[in-house]
């Protein structure tokens, strides 16, 4: 995947999880931090699970079920 692929997908994967986590996004920069450390949680999980995702639409939800668990997570520590 090309960098500017990669950054896409990071931006669109931090983005869609924060609609799905708070109702909206975090902003361009935040989402695309969100989406990065999202895609390498997602890898990781995805790895434990032995799921493949091809392609640009399952590397998007790899990314962006990774950045939801790792929202999901930092929620639940700001809460405590």
């Amino acid at each position: 995947m090309s960098i500017l692929g990669f950054i896409i997908i990071g931006i669109l994967a931090g983005w869609i999880a924060g609609l799905i986590m708070r109702g909206h996004g975090f902003g361009m920069i935040a989402d695309f931090v969100i989406g990065i450390v999202g895609a390498v949680i997602g890898g990781f999980l995805f790895g434990l699970l032995g799921i493949n995702a091809y392609g640009s639409i399952g590397a998007l939800a790899m990314a962006v079920v990774g950045a939801v668990v790792l929202l999901g997570v930092a929620g639940a520590l700001r809460r405590t």
